[in-house]
């Protein structure tokens, strides 16, 4: 069976409850004002380094530890995180990486050392997932977060045209990995590469180079090592030029990856092209979510598995587009039950009587 998990910063909040009602026992967190919880949410409340009154260094064991109490606290596992220490000058190769690597290292040691499994990274330099709109309707009126490119492009430039290339920011990796995978091995904790959302090549003036499948072939042959892996992001994948010209599928992809290099996967679906494309219900955009799950299945993976980018629902603010409530349980119920179609009901693999 997948370990079915949510994604939970770690304040906990009344959600948490319905959530681990509907079955889930684990979670990927992020950490209390690391680089991805302030991208992602410093506009809900993620307060930077000193939250909740702490003077710990976010990504520090000590740190961690408070993490998983909040978290057992609430029945929760932590299996994954999908934070890091700040890594822009490691992307872009540049003055200063050295320090940002051993911050990285200091992370993996402390996960390692506290039974974490998984590290989910990116390498969007400067910013977080990108999108244009927070509220298209969708079916019976749901509201999705979507994406124009041409939209995006006319927004305020990240870098100067030129002054962070391709080759730079592929070496910066090159020399990432090579730092840290053998780091990640002795402490049994795996990397997992995120793809660039959207999967573009450029984003205003700054490379992107995580946005094909061609470049995840390139990425596990950099260091070959089942702790250099992906996080099989089937949104974002599923814009890919590979797929969009049906040269593959996203099932190809997980039996071509296999378990080998996926630990940890986001089951989330879109509608449209990297140019402009919307987010979706999970029954509803344009993969085959059973032939997937069946995928997965036959790869024999047992990993985190989580729903990401949910429609918000009737009723709900919209605070928070793509990771409202009701959403998130529709979508849980969602996977659970194409997990049990594919797997088989638990029932089947424990002593419990038919």
């Amino acid at each position: 069976m997948i370990q079915l998990s949510e994604f939970l910063p770690p304040r906990p909040e009344a959600s948490w409850k319905l959530i681990r009602q509907c079955g889930v026992s684990n979670v990927v967190g992020v950490f209390n004002g690391a680089e991805q919880d302030q991208r992602m949410f410093a506009s809900v409340g993620a307060r930077g380094w000193n939250a909740e009154d702490r003077d710990e260094v976010p990504w520090s064991e000590q740190a961690l530890r408070r993490n998983i109490d909040t978290y057992e606290q609430y029945g929760f596992t932590l299996v994954a995180t999908e934070d890091t220490a700040p890594i822009d000058k490691v992307r872009m190769g540049i003055d200063g990486r050295d320090e940002q690597i051993d911050d990285v290292i200091t992370q993996i040691r402390a996960m390692g050392r506290l039974g974490i499994p998984t590290l989910a990274y990116n390498w969007m330099a400067l910013s977080s997932w990108g999108r244009t709109d927070i509220a298209i309707e969708d079916r019976g009126g749901a509201l999705v977060t979507g994406y124009q490119r041409s939209i995006a492009q006319s927004k305020d430039p990240l870098v100067q045209p030129g002054e962070v290339t391709r080759e730079q920011m592929w070496e910066g990796l090159e020399y990432f990995l090579k730092a840290v995978v053998p780091e990640a091995e002795a402490a049994n904790v795996r990397l997992a590469m995120h793809p660039d959302d959207p999967p573009q090549q450029t984003d205003r003036n700054l490379p992107r180079i995580m946005s094909s499948v061609e470049s995840f072939r390139r990425l596990v042959d950099i260091v070959p090592s089942q702790f250099n892996g992906i996080t099989f992001c089937q949104g974002n994948f599923a814009l890919m030029p590979e797929i969009l010209d049906r040269t593959s599928s996203i099932p190809d992809l997980i039996r071509e990856f296999g378990t080998e290099k996926i630990p940890f996967v986001h089951f989330r679906d879109v509608r449209g092209t990297v140019e402009q494309f919307q987010e979706t219900f999970h029954d509803d955009g344009q993969t085959d979510m059973p032939a997937c799950m069946e995928a997965y299945q036959e790869i024999g993976f047992d990993g985190a598995m989580r729903p990401d980018h949910v429609p918000t629902l009737f009723g709900e603010a919209n605070s928070r587009p793509g990771y409202e409530t009701l959403g998130r349980l529709f979508a849980i119920g969602y996977i659970r039950g194409l997990e049990q179609s594919a797997y088989g009901h638990p029932a089947k693999r424990s002593t419990v009587l038919p």
